[in-house]
């Protein structure tokens, strides 16, 4: 295997670094004061191709191979993982509608949302079906040449402040097979938006509910096939996994490089921290589990370019173990720190509150275990 990034990733990277530096250093601390939504920024994202980095070049994107673009949400999640967490997940939405919209719905939305202009909200989590994705209630029911959708979804990062919704909706009888997918303005009559929820981090992109009642759209609307949601959904889960595990490993740089500062700059009993071989120890294991929670990021893309058979397998990996790894080291990371560490006017407590719920969306690291469990106990896997 080649571990070495080839001149075209380390431009993508270099450049990515250079824009979250200009872009989310000055201001991440303020927007996560404020809880604001940083539109702005994310449109310069797009004028980068940030916002359509594995999109299909048929409505804009770049096309790029999920490993490619890791490399890019890395180096933003270093300065700020809450935006480039939404920046991810605006990008999942994004393919997706690239990649089954019928040519009306890559006409009205694709380039728009790959170039940063409008944004786009993932809807499948409802109040009722989190982890039991399959057991979603929201209905959509072809009335002529029109669906009409009524439901509501839950924990919706973007929602009340973006243009597209990408939503899974029942269509057919119970279960996974009954599920479709679909594309609609989220200002469409009958779409109604809760709250803004407080939440611990995550505050510069809004999570809200979402209730549709007797929303209408065109029949064209739909993604793919009838009964198809359902495995759009969890194709589009994989790169989502590895996308949030990106997120995690970009915080724990971000973490790992202002504790390195730190242990030169300050001092006790005469002497840097930098001197005190027991934190010496303690930053050469955070930078270990860095590093292995990267490669195997990189190498679960790596099995998702391929289309190997068992590349759900390693992104579910890949999310339990560097979304763990990530938050470990933005906590040591903050431990280092002293007291300073809670203080806002450091990043660490910032980090830590937006690692730690990448342990949890995208499905639990419970679920992950779950996933890879019972792939090991076929019998037939290629797991080594």
């Amino acid at each position: 295997m080649d571990y070495e990034l080839t001149e075209d990733q380390r431009a993508f990277a270099d450049s990515a670094r250079a824009f979250a530096q200009a872009e989310f250093a000055p201001h991440a601390a303020r927007w996560d004061a404020e809880a604001f939504f940083p539109k702005d920024a994310i449109a310069k994202a797009g004028e980068l191709g940030f916002c359509g980095l594995y999109a299909p070049e048929r409505v804009g994107g770049l096309a790029l191979p999920r490993l490619d673009a890791a490399l890019v949400f890395e180096e933003m999640a270093a300065v700020d993982p809450s935006t480039t967490a939404f920046i991810t997940i605006h990008n999942m939405a994004t393919w997706m509608l690239g990649t089954w919209g019928t040519p009306a719905v890559c006409e009205k939305w694709g380039e728009d949302l790959t170039s940063g202009r409008k944004l786009a909200s993932y809807c499948l989590t409802e109040p009722g079906a989190g982890s039991d994705a399959g057991s979603l209630k929201t209905r959509a029911e072809l009335v002529g040449h029109e669906y009409v959708i009524n439901g509501g979804k839950a924990f919706i990062s973007g929602a009340g402040s973006t243009d597209v919704l990408v939503l899974m909706a029942r269509t057919g009888g119970g279960g996974a097979g009954g599920i479709s997918a679909f594309a609609l303005a989220a200002d469409a009559p009958g779409i109604s938006y809760g709250k803004k929820e407080h939440k611990m981090g995550w505050n510069s992109q809004p999570t809200r509910t979402i209730s549709f009642d007797n929303v209408r759209i065109p029949a064209d609307h739909l993604l793919g096939k009838e009964g198809e949601g359902f495995k759009i959904a969890m194709k589009g889960l994989d790169g989502g996994r590895i996308n949030i595990a990106t997120c995690s490993v970009g915080a724990a740089q971000g973490a790992l490089d202002a504790a390195r500062r730190y242990l030169h700059e300050r001092q006790q009993f005469g002497k840097p921290l930098a001197s005190f071989q027991a934190l010496q120890f303690k930053l050469a294991d955070m930078a270990t589990e860095l590093v292995a929670a990267r490669q195997m990021v990189r190498l679960a893309a790596s099995k998702l370019d391929a289309g190997h058979a068992d590349a759900s397998t390693y992104c579910a990996m890949a999310k339990r173990f560097a979304t763990d790894a990530g938050f470990n080291v933005c906590n040591d990371a903050l431990q280092l720190h002293g007291g300073y560490g809670y203080l806002g006017e450091f990043p660490l407590e910032r980090l830590v509150r937006d690692a730690r719920v990448h342990q949890i969306l995208e499905g639990t690291n419970e679920i992950m275990r779950v996933i890879v469990a019972r792939k090991l106990l076929e019998g037939d896997s290629d797991i080594r």
